[in-house]
C-alpha cells in the first residue's frame, strides 16, 4: 500500500513538472520581474527600411519598393538630380529604425528579424508581431491576455500555395519587466517550443529579448 502511495505523488509530481508554464491551449503563465539581467545593448543598433542602401555617389535610394514618383529624379548614371533631393526624401522613408528584438530561431523560411511591434488592444490585452522581409516569411505572434501569453508562429510561404499556416505553442517561459510595462513599454525575455506538425523530430523553437514601446 506504501508503494502505491508513492508511485501516485511521483505520478503526480511528474504530471505537474510537465505542464510547468503550458497548458493545452498553448498558454504560457507570464512571470512579471521587476529587473531583467539580460543584455539589452541590441536596442542600441539600428537599419534602415528594407529596400533603402546607399550608392556609389553616397546617396540614400530605394530598391524595389519605391513610390512611382521618383522614377524620373535619378540622371543617366542613376544618381539622384540635385533639384530632386529635398522631393525625394520627402518621398522615401531612409530614418534610422532602431532595433526592437534580438532573437534566435528554428523554423520555416526564416532568415532573422530585428524588428517586432506591440499594439495594446484593449486593457487587459497586448498583441505582438515580427516583421515579415525579404528572406524571412515566418513571423512570431504574441497575444498577452492579462497574466498569460499565447505565442505562435505564423507562416506565410512564398514557395507554398497553402495561406498562412499556424504553428501553436507546446511550452516555454517568458519574463516580461513589470514597471516598464505598466510605464507603456514591453521588456521581455522568452524562450518557446512549438508544435512541428510537418517534421516532429525537428524541434520549432523562438527564444529572445523584446525592447518596444506598446503602441496604443
Amino acid at each position: 500500500m506504501k508503494n502505491i502511495i508513492l508511485l501516485s505523488i511521483a505520478i503526480i509530481f511528474t504530471l505537474t513538472t510537465c505542464n510547468q508554464n503550458k497548458n493545452v491551449h498553448g498558454e504560457i503563465e507570464i512571470e512579471w520581474t521587476d529587473k531583467l539581467s539580460a543584455d539589452f545593448s541590441f536596442t542600441e543598433k539600428w537599419s534602415y527600411p528594407e529596400g533603402i542602401y546607399e550608392n556609389e555617389f553616397g546617396q540614400l535610394i530605394c530598391d524595389g519598393f519605391c513610390p512611382p514618383e521618383v522614377a524620373g529624379m535619378y540622371d543617366d548614371i542613376g544618381r539622384i538630380k540635385e533639384d530632386s533631393l529635398n522631393r525625394y526624401y520627402r518621398l522615401v522613408d531612409t530614418t534610422h529604425q532602431h532595433h526592437t528584438i534580438e532573437s534566435d530561431a528554428w523554423t520555416y523560411e526564416w532568415a532573422g528579424t530585428d524588428f517586432i511591434t506591440a499594439n495594446r488592444v484593449d486593457h487587459d490585452t497586448v498583441v505582438c508581431f515580427t516583421h515579415n522581409n525579404a528572406a524571412t516569411h515566418s513571423s512570431l505572434n504574441l497575444k498577452i491576455i492579462g497574466d498569460k501569453c499565447i505565442p505562435t508562429i505564423e507562416l506565410n510561404s512564398t514557395t507554398l500555395n497553402q495561406g498562412a499556416k499556424i504553428y501553436t505553442c507546446k511550452s516555454g517561459q517568458i519574463q516580461i519587466d513589470s514597471d516598464l510595462w505598466n510605464k507603456g513599454f514591453m521588456k521581455a525575455e522568452f524562450n518557446f517550443i512549438f508544435d512541428n506538425t510537418e517534421n516532429p523530430e525537428q524541434a520549432m523553437y523562438w527564444k529572445g529579448k523584446i525592447y518596444t514601446k506598446i503602441n496604443k
